[in-house]
């Protein structure tokens, strides 16, 4: 794979509206902050990952270029997702990638999504409690699922223990790369009504 269509990417992503407008480059810095969590916990790249309101393609573009793994980018925006197979069509892009258009709450039932991931990445999809039912059912057991975090390392405040055991979901702290990033790993099956139909992660909050 070439960095050129990394670049190319990423620039044209932050054009369309997709990404912030700060530079590119803190934006790889901070994309590569999931891979570093990984690699913290696990010797070698996951073998597959699906990276949560993908979005402009953060940090999942980052994640497939370093690892050349297989990756899936979820979006309800049909835009984005447009966007994103776009750019997945052009020269030095990975060809083990695909992009779905649906809501997470849907999509994590699908055979060929339920419990096929090792890793779930989301950058701003939503609250912890959201985040974690919507992410939880894509993971395999043992899976981590890693989420960009605001700057307090209270995470006691936001990531409850007893409602993420709800989920089959366990927290393995706070780790630090210049940004904060939750890690999770999945200890045990989701239970089959996880997660809640399309809105109620979001209205009724398990925490």
């Amino acid at each position: 794979m070439s960095g050129k269509w990394l670049s190319r990417a990423l620039e044209e992503s932050r054009a369309r509206g997709f990404l912030g407008p700060q530079p590119i480059e803190p934006q790889i810095v901070h994309a590569e902050g999931f891979a570093k969590c990984w690699e913290a916990l696990r010797e070698t790249p996951p073998v597959r990952l699906l990276d949560l309101g993908s979005g402009g393609g953060l940090p999942g573009l980052v994640l497939v270029e370093r690892w050349e793994c297989s990756g899936v980018f979820l979006d309800s925006m049909v835009k984005r997702s447009n966007f994103l197979s776009e750019s997945l069509s052009w020269v030095g892009a990975p060809q083990n990638c695909e992009v779905v258009t649906a809501r997470a709450e849907e999509a994590a039932r699908w055979p060929e999504l339920d419990g096929h991931f090792d890793l779930v990445t989301a950058r701003s999809f939503g609250p912890p409690a959201v985040t974690a039912e919507c992410a939880v059912r894509f993971l395999k057991v043992g899976g981590v699922l890693i989420i960009s975090e605001p700057p307090s390392d209270r995470t006691e405040d936001r990531w409850n223990p007893s409602g993420l055991g709800i989920l089959g979901l366990k927290a393995q702290g706070r780790s630090r790369y210049g940004a904060g990033y939750e890690v999770l790993l999945k200890v045990r099956p989701t239970d089959r009504q996880f997660p809640r139909p399309v809105g109620v992660p979001k209205k009724k909050s398990l925490f």
